[in-house]
């Protein structure tokens, strides 16, 4: 007996073009990027290894959930939005401090450890970038027929494209290991991936002051 395979899934013209996307807003500055450059310096890449986990899990999480509904959630009470926003701000903030403080790379006291798993997911959840991508790959790229299993291979292809693409800053932060030997260079270049981060929390900034 012949199956028909659904022609409601999503076709290699769409998939293609959620891959751009995915590349696109993966690979462009952004919170994650900046953070990562300064992990890789800072604590080397396999130590940043769980950092990179976490944001295309964290990524991916957010996908599943926005597209299961949670969407709803945020029209029904946006204040519970707001707090969000708030909350990520807050976070970038602190995050910029800890980055601009760091160490050397040899100073492991002052310097700290990378994030982990658990903390780069989470953090997902109050970037204004992640929201971007997710908001941004669920209504242009994941047809609405046959949405959860759209949603699933949509989900997917975007942990597959980010992985590598965020790694790619943490391997250039590692690289610069062998440059940036002086605790002095480090210092500056911790201090310029703060700034890069605190300049990351424009767009939110000017949302919340609407």
């Amino acid at each position: 007996m012949d199956t028909m395979l659904p022609t409601d899934l999503m076709t290699p013209a769409l998939a293609g073009s959620l891959a751009l996307f995915m590349f696109a807003s993966s690979i462009t500055p952004g919170p994650n990027n900046v953070m990562l450059a300064a992990s890789g310096l800072n604590f080397g890449f396999r130590r940043s290894i769980p950092h990179m986990l976490g944001i295309s899990l964290g990524m991916m999480s957010m996908l599943i959930l926005v597209g299961a509904g949670m969407g709803s959630v945020f029209l029904r009470f946006p204040w519970f939005y707001d707090v969000l926003r708030y909350a990520g701000a807050a976070y970038l903030l602190y995050l910029a401090w800890r980055i601009a403080t760091a160490g050397g790379m040899d100073d492991a006291d002052q310097r700290g450890r990378p994030m982990t798993l658990l903390e780069a997911l989470l953090f997902q959840w109050v970037n204004p970038k992640a929201w971007i991508m997710v908001v941004g790959a669920i209504a242009t790229y994941v047809p609405q027929q046959n949405f959860f299993v759209n949603l699933a291979q949509a989900t997917l292809l975007s942990g597959v494209v980010n992985l590598p693409c965020i790694s790619v800053w943490a391997w250039c932060g590692t690289a610069l290991r062998t440059v940036l030997t002086a605790p002095l260079a480090v210092r500056c270049f911790n201090v310029a991936m703060a700034l890069l981060l605190v300049l990351s929390l424009y767009p939110i900034l000017t949302s919340l002051a609407q």
